[in-house]
């Protein structure tokens, strides 16, 4: 018969996942942005990262995700507003350990808000790196198109880019 840590340890385990995906639903966000940067093939870098912010009272929770992950960076955001308690911020931004550890994650065990949408996205677009998409304008342009749906919703910086729609337009006159 087997021991009751067995059972104990699992569920234990079983508990911290969806702790997580819980606390990610609430806390997390999965963006992707673009970056001027002149030594690309572009002229932008796409810059991928999971984020979850907590105040420092909450700091051993983001510490405990960290461990969880394996992977990861913590942030002190110092507070110069009239709130007195300081941010932080677990970052993950290394793209193999987004594409190893984080997607395959919230792809077995599924966010249950909103956020389940933007991890999607999120994930494509992960997707669309690792093969090498992103290298092309018409490759970055489809991974901004997906940015501007994500989170806030707001207009990509890339696709509103004058450099961005001068080449636009440029591989529209060779076509």
């Amino acid at each position: 018969m087997p021991s009751e840590n067995h059972f104990s340890a699992d569920n234990q385990q079983e508990k911290l996942i969806y702790w997580i995906v819980g606390f990610v639903d609430g806390e997390g966000t999965f963006s992707v942005s673009f970056n001027k940067n002149s030594t690309t093939s572009t002229g932008w870098q796409i810059f991928p990262e999971f984020v979850i912010t907590q105040g420092a009272k909450s700091l051993l929770a983001l510490e405990e995700i960290q461990k969880f992950f394996e992977c990861g960076k913590l942030y002190i955001n110092r507070r110069k507003d009239n709130h007195k308690e300081n941010l932080y911020r677990f970052c993950v931004r290394s793209f193999k350990d987004l594409d190893e550890k984080i997607v395959p994650f919230f792809q077995k065990h599924s966010l249950r808000t909103a956020k389940r949408e933007d991890f999607n996205k999120f994930a494509k677009i992960i997707l669309l790196i690792k093969r090498r998409i992103h290298l092309t304008s018409k490759g970055a342009n489809k991974i901004a198109k997906i940015i501007e749906t994500m989170n806030r919703k707001k207009q990509s910086r890339y696709l509103l880019s004058s450099e961005t729609t001068r080449q636009a337009h440029q591989s529209d006159e060779k076509i």
